[in-house]
């Protein structure tokens, strides 16, 4: 029988092309289910060959629990197995045979099985399959991509030809359809965080389908789809670049798509957006763009040196020319270690190469599940104002279950407060729903709340938490790049999440200073508003090029001088400023404010 592995397993160590560790391992479904099998069915590799009606039953079973496992779906290689006494393979007859069995157990549970390939093995041929199922009512399974690169690399454009289903005229035709603003279609720009979606059906096939208008219909998409992608599209120019980290960070994307034009190289703000979504711990996948009017010399050069800074210490990644099919199928079964690099080669002119991104990309999976079970929290990163609906905020939830309908305290304000507020109603990518989970993007409707009130990087969470807010917070950091020293006093911009504010150090943990390579203990303060954080959240520290990741480790609630609405006056001292104030007022108010014991 085969091997049915959850979506979030790895491939075995004989079938990795990429040496990739660390990414899970084979899971025996027996050891999923209270079932006790027949004749070790669990175990056989033929075991779905002939079963009996016994048998046939605790198959369905366990291909139940690891479809919940596996959020929706699951791998399954038909002629592996793990008795050890037997090697590997069926005759093609029996993987037929299997395959049928295979397909009316599915059939019964609403499941489709998509072959990927097959492969030979000692004793026979093994076929590796995805079993999918489409979720129940509205749901979809939604994963993230940002999209990343430096400017002229082709995002707009790729994801113009993805979501649309034509290719481009090599004049930037396809992008056209995805710029927000009128400056971004004159200049052929990205400026703003840009959301785009692909839908594919439980079969594997894309569901996207423009109207007369050029236009995608977000509902229907929703609906025709078991799994929707969003591509985050950020902006690629230097200037841009702080929209470009709260995407990473506030949208919380699951993987990260790095484009790199074959005529260009790896220059500019590439290397930056690597940097950054290895510091988020983020799957990388790497696309080579405008393959077509790159001479194959300059092509060869572009790929050995993405090669050598893949390899190189900081990045640690094992780069995989996806070239094939079956190089897809191995890339897409080991891309979760986080080890593994794939790269493709494609042209948004030709269409070389497409196919197989297409394929890839349906074969994502979530990296974890989220509890639906914990308290419900969402972190904001969008306000909006409807007319005749009134404020709504966008925001991913990060773990629970929310329902229309629910109340839910929404903070902190600029003193630090909560407020109780209902949720109205929620959508999901534009499609009304009744609640969303853990790991779920959505949109929800407040009662009895002015936009005014809500800024980026407030979250809603629920009463049983007592969420507080936190002035200052210590975090562990290493420091990536600074052209000289940083000392206490020394402010930049911090994201956590959703979050992003300036922060000053206040206190350097065994050092007196910081320089390019140093890993220390820091406490940090927020300038202008405390911030809600956990513990363990990454943080980004940046200012230009300056820039430092870390960890948050401790959240304080320390004594706070009294301020006025206006201004902001110390008790202890003489220092005022305004709210607004310049950074040498700010830094003196401070030093003699803060309090570290």
């Amino acid at each position: 029988m085969d091997k049915i592995h959850s979506s979030q397993s790895a491939p075995r160590s004989d079938q990795n092309p990429s040496g990739a560790d660390g990414g899970g391992t084979d899971v025996d479904c027996k050891e999923h289910t209270d079932v006790n099998p027949v004749s070790d069915i669990s175990r056989r590799k033929d075991r779905f060959v002939a079963p009996t009606p016994e048998e046939k039953a605790i198959l369905t079973e366990l291909l139940v629990a690891r479809l919940k496992e596996g959020n929706f779906e699951t791998f399954c290689d038909v002629g592996a197995g793990d008795d050890e006494s037997e090697s590997n393979g069926l005759s093609p007859a029996d993987v037929n045979k299997s395959l049928d069995t295979l397909r009316s157990i599915a059939e019964k549970l609403d499941a489709k099985v998509i072959e990927l390939k097959r492969r030979q093995d000692k004793d026979g041929e093994v076929a590796e399959v995805l079993v999918r199922t489409t979720p129940a009512g509205d749901d979809f399974v939604d994963i993230r991509v940002a999209v990343v690169g430096n400017v002229d690399a082709g995002k707009s454009t790729l994801l113009g030809v993805l979501t649309h289903d034509e290719l481009d005229n090599g004049r930037g035709k396809s992008r056209q359809k995805l710029f927000k603003h009128a400056h971004e279609a004159e200049s052929g720009r990205t400026s703003a965080v840009s959301l785009d979606i692909l839908g594919f059906s439980s079969e594997g096939k894309i569901v996207n389908k423009p109207g007369h208008d050029g236009k995608l219909d977000w509902t229907q998409i929703c609906s025709d789809a078991a799994k929707v992608l969003t591509f985050i599209d950020l902006a690629g120019h230097e200037k841009y670049l702080k929209t470009t980290v709260f995407g990473l960070t506030g949208h919380m994307p699951s993987f990260v798509m790095l484009l790199v034009g074959a005529n260009a190289g790896v220059i500019g703000m590439a290397k930056e957006h690597l940097g950054l979504a290895l510091a988020l711990n983020k799957p990388v996948l790497v696309v080579v763009t405008k393959i077509d009017m790159c001479p194959p010399n300059v092509l060869a050069s572009t790929l050995k040196l993405l090669h050598r800074i893949l390899k190189s210490p900081g990045c640690k990644k094992m780069p995989m020319l996806i070239k094939t099919q079956e190089d897809m199928v191995d890339a897409s079964r080991s891309f979760q270690s986080q080890r593994l690099c794939p790269i493709f080669q494609v042209s948004n002119v030709t269409g070389e190469n497409l196919g197989l991104l297409k394929q890839f990309l349906n074969l994502l999976r979530p990296s974890k599940l989220a509890d639906p079970g914990a308290p419900a929290e969402v972190q904001l990163d969008e306000t909006f104002s409807v007319p005749g609906t009134g404020t709504v905020v966008s925001g991913t939830c990060v773990s629970g279950t929310i329902r229309t309908g629910d109340s839910l305290m929404l903070g902190p304000d600029s003193t630090g407060g909560f407020t109780l507020t209902n949720i109205r109603g929620i959508h999901r990518r534009r499609m009304p729903t009744g609640e969303v989970r853990g790991g779920q993007a959505a949109s929800f409707s407040l009662k009895k709340v002015k936009r005014s009130q809500i800024r980026k990087g407030m979250v809603l969470v629920h009463p049983s938490l007592n969420p507080k807010a936190h002035w200052e917070f210590d975090g562990e950091i290493v420091i990536l790049h600074h052209p000289t020293t940083i000392t206490t006093k020394y402010q930049a911009m911090v994201h956590v999440g959703s979050v992003r504010q300036s922060a000053a150090i206040l206190h350097i943990e065994g050092l007196e200073r910081l320089r390019t390579g140093d890993k220390a203990r820091c406490r940090f303060r927020f300038v202008r508003f405390p911030e809600y954080l956990t513990t363990g959240a990454r943080i980004v520290f940046r200012e230009g090029r300056t820039k430092a990741v870390g960890t948050i480790l401790y959240s304080h609630h320390p004594h706070l001088c009294t301020h006025s609405a206006s201004t902001r006056t110390c008790k202890r001292g003489k220092h005022r400023r305004t709210r607004f104030g310049n950074t040498r007022l700010l830094r003196t108010h401070i030093h003699t404010c803060t309090h570290l014991g």
